[in-house]
């Protein structure tokens, strides 16, 4: 145990100290992107780019996260789409809440941390590994994964009175592990139309009254809160792989196999948001808050 602590900090030392690369100017403006980790646009959401890495928004549609989702990272003001299209005025709304951030130092050294683990270690494997494995096969293993978490959806849904919901991933189980080979295809979505419920703890929670409190890094895991850090722990005692696994190592090595896979389906999304952003750290924090607040009021 000594010894896995001590690797443990020598490894955490190291990837502080590593450079962070470089990034060449894009020669067009770019928008930001959504991670679709982070955030959850709704179909009626839409986004229109300025110059630079202002947005304007489309008042014919309801925007999840106030008027506008990205405006330059730290600036008090968010633009909004004037009456009149041909006017190069612009009318200013009020910056929407963001989440507390009593320990922002210690945040801003996990995500440090992290941002150099994506870079020196988990981008390098899945580039590697996406050359190797095919597309078709990624996304089955995606699907897969997906499939052994139903008990955690299933059992959110329920906790939420959300019957449809939860009837629809009991559907789903049924039928991927069936007709789809063991959920490595996805015939409830593609043949019958049964959408997947993304529902975790977190937002019971937050379904419940329970607010986010404050901002957390985790290292390894990224952005988190506290309320969505219980949730987190709720939903290991629902994940199929703690009962199933015994030896921490292999559970390790299987979650690690599964975030590998997910990321080289992704890779360049990470890239092209710290393009975009001033600073990537308050860029991160306040879309996954605004991301959860989302994924909450849909529910309501």
């Amino acid at each position: 145990m000594k010894l896995s602590f001590r690797f443990f900090l020598i490894f955490t030392l190291w990837l502080i100290t590593l450079p962070t690369p470089s990034f060449a100017e894009p020669e067009t403006p770019l928008q930001p992107p959504i991670p679709s980790e982070w955030m959850a646009v709704s179909d009626e959401f839409s986004l229109e780019p300025l110059e630079g890495n202002l947005i304007q928004t489309s008042q014919t549609n309801l925007n999840p996260y106030g008027e506008s989702a990205y405006t330059v990272p730290d600036s008090p003001l968010l633009i909004a789409q004037t009456k009149d299209p041909a006017e190069k005025e612009v009318e200013f709304e009020e910056q929407p809440d963001t989440i507390a951030d009593p320990i922002e130092p210690v945040n801003r050294v996990f995500f440090h941390f992290n941002d150099r683990l994506y870079y020196w270690v988990l981008k390098p494997v899945a580039t590697g590994y996406k050359t190797v494995v095919p597309e078709d096969l990624r996304i089955g293993v995606r699907n897969f994964f997906s499939n052994v978490t139903t008990p955690v959806r299933l059992v959110n849904c329920l906790l939420q009175a959300n019957l449809k919901g939860a009837g629809n991933e009991t559907l789903r189980f049924l039928l991927n592990s069936t007709f789809g080979l063991g959920g490595f295809l996805d015939p409830a979505q593609k043949e019958w139309r049964i959408e997947k419920r993304e529902e975790d703890f977190g937002q019971t929670l937050g379904l419940w009254g329970i607010g986010p409190v404050f901002y957390i890094e985790w290292p390894f895991l990224g952005a988190s809160s506290l309320r969505d850090t219980l949730g987190y722990t709720g939903d290991l005692f629902l994940h199929p792989q703690t009962y199933l696994i015994s030896s921490i190592y292999i559970s390790l090595g299987v979650r690690f196999y599964d975030v590998v896979n997910s990321t080289s389906l992704r890779i360049g999304e990470y890239e092209d948001f710290k393009r975009a952003v001033l600073d990537p750290y308050i860029a991160k924090r306040d879309a996954y808050h605004q991301h959860r607040i989302y994924k909450v009021k849909e529910r309501k």
